[in-house]
């Protein structure tokens, strides 16, 4: 007696994806990789330095020093009743996460070829994990912030919370999906354009000049004004400068300009799933 025997996989890996393509079964059933690559990124970033994890708290403030001294005291910008130094340690914390997360992902593939071309797993992971471990840093220089905050708030400055402060939950995360969508398209590119690696620094640098990082937004309008068209539909100004307004109590948020920044996140971050999941098919051939 013939008996049909059929055997069903559990899983299947293949290379056929779908345009948008977010697999979060996947994701989750990898799950435990997930924590493994976010406890690595934590444990072994700062591993074998002299001063190991307290550079998370040196970095923000040596540079929030370095921008007081130049941009408020030499260039006399004035941040009106917000110390100076506080109003640049809010702009380059948030900054710093962005920046950590853009610069981490967009190398996923060229610094994980060794691993990517062995053995099979949601290579979505490896730049999630990226987003998700700097959250610790950030939740340290976030908290080096506050201390600031409560010291400049007893010394009697006009700084205080407002009532858009319970979105600054999302405003992180809108801040870590342009980061990881921008530094998946660029991770994506660098596998045929190696010459990007070189523009990455250069191009940071003049995005963070042109996201008000150090300056307010008016200021730029004042000074600029046919030009401010180009700071104000940079999304990173508006997260930038809508922390500001909830921690600090100083600039604006325009709804408009909050649903602007959400969909253009969600485009940025939606077109870099794209170009990653194209990529990682072939990416072992020209890496």
């Amino acid at each position: 007696m013939n008996k049909n025997n059929t055997n069903e996989w559990l899983f299947t890996i293949s290379s056929k994806r779908k345009l948008i393509d977010f697999n979060f079964k996947e994701v989750w059933r990898y799950r435990d990789l997930l924590l493994l690559f976010v406890k690595r990124d934590i444990v072994t970033i700062y591993k074998q330095t002299v001063l190991g994890p307290l550079w998370y708290l040196i970095e923000p403030l040596f540079t929030s020093l370095i921008f007081t001294l130049i941009f408020n005291n030499v260039a006399n910008i004035s941040t009106g009743a917000v110390p100076p130094f506080l109003f640049n340690l809010a702009g380059i914390t948030i900054w710093n996460y962005f920046k950590v997360c853009f610069m981490s992902t967009s190398n996923t593939f060229s610094a994980n070829a060794g691993i990517f071309g062995k053995v099979y797993f949601p290579r979505i992971i490896v730049p999630l994990s990226v987003v998700i471990s700097n959250l610790l840093r950030f939740a340290i220089q976030l908290l080096v912030f506050t201390c600031f905050f409560v010291y400049y708030y007893n010394q009697g400055y006009q700084i205080s919370l407002n009532n858009h402060t319970f979105l600054f939950p999302l405003i992180i995360i809108v801040m870590g999906m342009l980061g990881l969508g921008l530094g998946m398209i660029i991770s994506s590119l660098i596998t045929k354009y190696r010459d990007l690696k070189i523009l990455i620094g250069f191009g940071l640098q003049l995005l963070m000049y042109l996201s008000a990082v150090m300056y307010p937004v008016s200021y730029f309008k004042e000074k600029l004004p046919d030009y401010a068209w180009i700071i104000e539909y940079n999304p990173l100004t508006f997260v930038i400068e809508s922390v500001r307004y909830m921690l600090l109590n100083t600039g604006s948020f325009n709804i408009n300009m909050f649903i602007y920044t959400v969909v253009v996140t969600l485009g940025i971050f939606f077109m870099g799933i794209i170009m990653f999941n194209k990529t990682e098919k072939n990416f072992i051939d020209t890496v």
